[in-house]
């Protein structure tokens, strides 16, 4: 199933930021570290034109660290983007951001818009930045609702907007990861579909930090048998020995967001290359199937004629 949430106040800050763009000399972008591409709003390149842009891998703490230089190194490739692990445990880490803005664009005063997806740690960020509280942070998505601007030091004045996402959340993967870090409500998915999809990641690529974890002594052939196994343990049995999936997939979900499982990253170059690919395939079958639905109902609109 495809999971897709773009309520109201999302569209509404896409326009103001492509309103805004023309008066700013800088784009900062913040992305959650443990998926960089999920997180990566595609509709940004095509806001900010050759705007010079910092992407901000954050939460780093929680990410893989050898997987965050790779998606550095991946990120880097677009032409006039640079990037900047940070955790907001390091005061000392996120000022550094100022300095590497005026390394890339030298210019009193500099205007500076910081985007991000609900969820990423960008009003945290911004009121570390500005040494006060600016933004109101909170722990589930699109809690900043409305633009304001914020002077920084080294006359840099900082635009925030809303978080937003997109109106189709594509590939598919990437909705489920979303939700998985929670950048999407809670109450528009299913708890038990999104903890299927991060036990089966987990199984393969993380076996150990979930055997650790959970004190399985050996993994589970499949996404169910991983959510059995951890009910088993937690004591979360319904009669009859059952598992509650939805309070064992809660328990999942919660400790992964809190990196209780240790620094993992739920997605690789290679990885989304491989979805990019097969969306690709995807969708130009499903263009093939519509124009051959169509020319078919041409076809029986002529013969009705006749």
């Amino acid at each position: 199933m495809a999971i897709n949430w773009f309520p109201g106040h999302m569209h509404k800050a896409r326009k103001e930021i492509a309103e805004l763009m023309p008066q700013i000399d800088l784009i900062i972008e913040v992305l959650d570290a443990r998926i960089p591409f999920s997180s990566e709003n595609p509709l940004v390149p095509k806001l900010r034109g050759e705007t010079p842009c910092i992407k901000i891998l954050n939460k780093s703490d929680l990410a893989d660290p050898e997987m965050t230089q790779r998606w550095q190194a991946y990120l880097e490739q677009e032409k006039g983007v640079k990037t900047i692990a940070l955790t907001q445990k390091n005061k000392a880490q996120v000022k550094s951001l100022l300095t590497l803005a005026k390394e890339m664009v030298p210019k009193t005063p500099l205007r500076a818009l910081i985007l991000g997806i609900p969820n990423v740690g960008k009003s945290t960020l911004i009121n570390t930045l500005a040494g006060r509280i600016i933004a109101k942070t909170g722990n589930e998505p699109a809690v900043t609702k409305a633009q304001q601007r914020i002077r920084l030091e080294d006359h840099i004045v900082l635009h925030d907007t809303p978080g937003f996402l997109w109106p189709k959340l594509s590939p598919e993967e990437c909705g489920y990861r979303l939700a998985t870090t929670g950048a999407i409500k809670d109450t528009v998915v299913e708890y038990e579909e999104v903890a299927l999809f991060a036990a089966e990641y987990l199984r393969t690529t993380y076996p150990e930090a979930l055997c650790q974890r959970y004190n399985l002594e050996e993994l589970p052939e499949d996404d169910i048998g991983v959510l059995d196994a951890i009910a088993a343990k937690r004591g979360f049995l319904r009669r009859g020995g059952i598992a509650d999936l939805h309070k064992v997939s809660e328990i999942l979900l919660h400790e992964l967001r809190a990196g209780a499982l240790g620094a993992l990253t739920l997605e690789t170059p290679e990885l989304v290359e491989k979805e990019k690919a097969q969306e690709e395939i995807r969708a130009a079958r499903a263009a093939e199937e519509k124009k051959i639905k169509e020319e078919l109902r041409a076809a029986k609109k002529r013969k009705r004629r006749k």
